[in-house]
């Protein structure tokens, strides 16, 4: 492997961390509230964190690269209050990241949640328990199946950006190359045999990821049967 090719892997280990790390913080009570709330506004914010599922790469990275560049809102913004734009940064692919990615945090979380029922909760409450001593000792341990499942698949999916990435991020050695738009380039070269070790390294890992998630959930269900 080469340097630039391990450079593309900090790259890519880096964004798909801190996107988990993120998700993780924002998308855990938005779960929650869609798993709990009665309000018609559920379905809206359901279908707005779905749609990265259904919406081509590109699509949603264009209109990420028009609004965090310079004549978009949030990079003019930016702008104005002395700072750069996010266009071709690393802190732009964090940001388009984490809206691409987010379905794959919130939905197991959601699931996982609902699972959980009230009849707990309530118990907890006649305890005492406030909502958030209810949350940390009954609703976390009882939905770490689809933390578990929410990490890695948001994980996994940040290692496997593409489209996204290149349209928000473009390609530059060190700052926004990472290992998806590495193997564009190698296989663009002709570079078979380099394309193949970062494609073969990938396909290994997520392989293994999966087997992770589903060894554990299969554990689990032969546990509480």
């Amino acid at each position: 492997m080469s340097e630039a090719d391990l450079l593309a892997l900090r790259v890519t280990l880096t964004l798909s961390a801190i996107t988990t790390g993120v998700l993780l913080l924002l998308g855990t009570p938005l779960a929650w509230w869609l798993a709990r709330t009665r309000s018609r506004l559920a379905v809206l914010v359901e279908a707005v964190v779905a749609l990265p599922l259904v919406l081509p790469p590109t699509v949603l990275g264009f209109y990420m690269l028009v609004a965090l560049g310079p004549q978009g809102p949030i990079g003019s913004t930016l702008q104005a209050l002395g700072l750069h734009h996010l266009a071709f940064t690393f802190e732009g692919l964090v940001v388009a990241s984490t809206l691409y990615s987010l379905p794959f945090m919130v939905q197991p979380l959601k699931d996982a949640f609902a699972a959980v029922g009230t009849r707990l909760l309530d118990a907890a409450a006649t305890l005492r328990a406030g909502p958030w001593d209810s949350f940390f000792t009954v609703v976390a341990p009882m939905a770490r199946r689809g933390f578990l499942t929410a990490i890695t698949l948001t994980f996994a999916h940040t290692v496997g950006e593409f489209g996204v990435v290149l349209m928000v991020g473009g390609n530059i050695p060190g700052e926004t190359r990472v290992l998806s738009i590495a193997i564009y380039d190698h296989a663009e070269a002709m570079d078979y045999a380099s394309a193949h070790v970062l494609a073969g390294g990938l396909l290994a890992a997520s392989f293994l990821l999966l087997v992770l998630v589903y060894a554990v959930n299969r554990r689990y269900r032969m546990v509480h049967v």
